[in-house]
């Protein structure tokens, strides 16, 4: 049954802010698409909440202290309520998370926490019918088995240069089957998100195909390394993450099958290529960092593990200055656009 919730404190509706992406907030004074849910009486009398504002469930999020957000994609333990009445057309709603009462906390402008060993005040609710005014598509599902859409790309990247493509993108994520697939809805985006972000800063939003600074071209040179300099070929920064130096462009082309280290160029020639050799930095490379970017981000490490493992030396570290907080700004942009929130540990 399509509901609305109201906070019986302050009379206002819950909503599914920035369309899903925020925690639930008792703050609006009339319903529309974000305010209205779904209603799921489950078989063990438990009851879920299916947003109307982009088609996930709520979950009180233990991992975010608590917080009611629609993000789930099943429903599980998170994603169930007890509901208590109160009497007087009244609820309140226990967390099957952790037994605790929802609370539109007003210290917090309403934000709803699970987080209350009783209920009173804040902790009550009214449920009723509701009619959604202004219905919100639910964003399109990848049909390609990347949790990023092409619109999604295409309004992350609404600059780039027209040699950087969306299916250049899914074809290269075949070379490596675990990004963006491992760790469950959350996580998953949550990767998709640091990549797409790490690789906007380092090429102004996917406008650069080679690095900008020529007199930088002859210094990518070891000649001690096993992947010998070919004469005649340089190894400047190409590519989403800048690939760069001889020993590099040995080791991903060793690793993708591709001649990298005769053909250097072929990572400013071929879109798939460029995307490759930058998920080959992501899942294998551990940098500057102590692990890969993708560990990272599968083992919950937070988003300022991946600026460290990719140009930790000279941005980390430094108080909160240089190029850190825009790589972490682009982030949560882009997190947002995924409808997923970005965790905790985003600087370094």
């Amino acid at each position: 049954m399509l509901s609305v919730i109201k906070s019986a404190f302050t009379n206002n509706y819950v909503s599914a802010e920035d369309q899903g992406a925020s925690p639930l907030i008792a703050n609006r004074t009339t319903a529309k698409g974000w305010e209205t849910f779904d209603i799921i009486n489950n078989s063990d009398g438990t009851i879920s909440f299916l947003s109307s504002a982009n088609n996930k469930y709520v979950t009180a999020d233990l991992n975010e202290n608590t917080k009611l957000i629609a993000r789930a994609t099943t429903i599980q333990a998170w994603e169930k309520f007890k509901k208590v009445d109160r009497g007087n057309g009244k609820i309140a709603l226990q967390a099957v998370a952790n037994n605790l009462y929802v609370c539109a906390d007003m210290n917090l402008d309403g934000v709803l926490y699970a987080n209350r060993p009783s209920a009173s005040g804040w902790e009550e609710f009214v449920i009723s019918a509701g009619q959604n005014q202004n219905p919100v598509t639910p964003p399109p599902q990848p049909s390609n088995g990347f949790v990023v859409t092409e619109q999604q790309f295409n309004q992350i990247f609404a600059g780039r240069n027209h040699f950087y493509t969306y299916a250049g993108l899914v074809a290269a994520t075949s070379a490596y089957p675990a990004f963006s697939k491992t760790g469950g809805h959350t996580i998953e985006r949550q990767e998709a998100a640091a990549f797409l972000a790490n690789i906007h800063h380092e090429t102004g939003g996917l406008y650069h195909i080679v690095e900008a600074n020529k007199a930088n071209y002859n210094h990518y040179f070891d000649y001690n390394s096993k992947y010998k300099v070919v004469p005649g070929k340089q190894y400047y920064g190409r590519g989403p993450l800048q690939l760069s130096w001889n020993y590099n462009y040995g080791a991903a082309g060793e690793a993708l099958g591709l001649p990298l280290l005769s053909n250097p160029d072929l990572v400013a020639q071929d879109p798939a290529v460029a995307m490759k050799t930058a998920l080959w930095f992501w899942n294998t490379q551990t940098g500057a960092g102590s692990m890969t970017c993708h560990n990272a981000m599968v083992q919950s490490k937070g988003f300022g593990e991946t600026i460290r493992t990719i140009n930790g030396a000279l941005e980390c570290n430094r108080g909160g200055g240089g190029a850190v907080p825009n790589r972490v700004e682009q982030y949560k942009k882009i997190c947002t656009i995924l409808g997923v929130s970005p965790g905790n540990q985003l600087s370094c």
